[in-house]
Order: structure tokens, then C-alpha cells, then sequence
């Protein structure tokens, strides 16, 4: 059976998104522990461990094909200055990972690949939950500071 290097293109660059979310996540997390905000900080983490198992799955893919998987390109970590801009960083990164993840899926679809459009349907809904939380984090934060204004 021949390699579909457009699909390793896309587990590849999921793996290196994936990767990317993680480090970025688990920073914030330290940044947000340094200040003393534990419940951001906890939040932070779990996004670390819902990022992990889509790392873990993408590279289970990649192994069944016989690749070994790399993700060697990482952007560099965004931290932020304030809770509000990591959140709005974050909500990037997320947008981001749901184009590549709505783009997969429906190559998979194309070219009659069930299992890996599920792969990638999987972790598209997640990666919308996700932007759904951040989202509600960003309201939150917004009618916060509107109530101490």
C-alpha cells in the first residue's frame, strides 16, 4: 500500500500543533502558579493532559503507518502579561488547530480514509470544546473587570 504524504503532512502537523499547545499550556500554567492564581493555574494543567492524549493518539497513527513521528518545528511559547491575554493567545492557537483539524478531516473524507477522518473529527471536537471554554474563561474575565470598574 502506498504512503498518502498528504495525510502524514497533516498527522505531522497536527503532532507539531499538538506539541506546541502543549508546551505553550504547561508554561502558562507555571506563569500563572508564579502568580498565584492556583485556579488558572489547575486549568491550565488539564488543557496540558486533553493536549497530551491528542499527542498520543497522533503518534499511535503515525506508528500503524510504519512513520516515525517527529515534531521538530515548534513555534515559540506565548505567554502573555496578563490572564486576559493568555486567554486571547490561546483562543489563536485553538482557531488555528480547528482549521487544520476541519482541513484533515475532510481530506480523509475525500479519499475515503474512515479511520483517520475519525482521528481527526475526535480531536476537532475537542479542540472545539475547548475554544468553547476559552471563550466562556474570556466572558468571564471581561464581566469581572466591568463589576470593578
Amino acid at each position: 500500500m502506498a504512503m498518502d504524504p498528504r495525510l502524514l503532512g497533516y498527522l505531522n502537523r497536527a503532532l507539531g500543533h499538538e506539541m506546541a499547545a502543549v508546551q505553550q499550556y504547561m508554561a502558562q500554567s507555571k506563569l500563572c502558579d508564579l502568580w498565584g492564581m492556583a485556579e488558572y493555574c489547575s486549568h491550565f494543567r488539564q488543557d496540558v493532559i486533553e493536549e497530551l492524549g491528542h499527542v498520543e493518539s497522533l503518534m499511535g497513527a503515525l506508528l500503524k503507518l510504519g512513520v516515525t513521528p517527529h515534531a521538530t518545528q515548534l513555534p515559540p511559547v506565548r505567554l502573555g502579561r496578563t490572564l486576559e491575554e493568555m486567554i486571547e493567545i490561546d483562543r489563536v492557537l485553538e482557531v488555528e488547530a480547528v482549521r487544520l483539524y476541519e482541513e484533515a478531516a475532510a481530506y480523509c473524507t475525500r479519499v475515503r480514509d474512515f479511520a483517520h477522518h475519525a482521528l481527526f473529527a475526535q480531536i476537532l471536537r475537542d479542540e472545539l470544546q475547548h475554544l468553547d471554554e476559552l471563550d466562556t474563561m474570556g466572558a468571564a474575565l471581561h464581566e469581572k473587570e466591568r463589576s470593578y470598574g
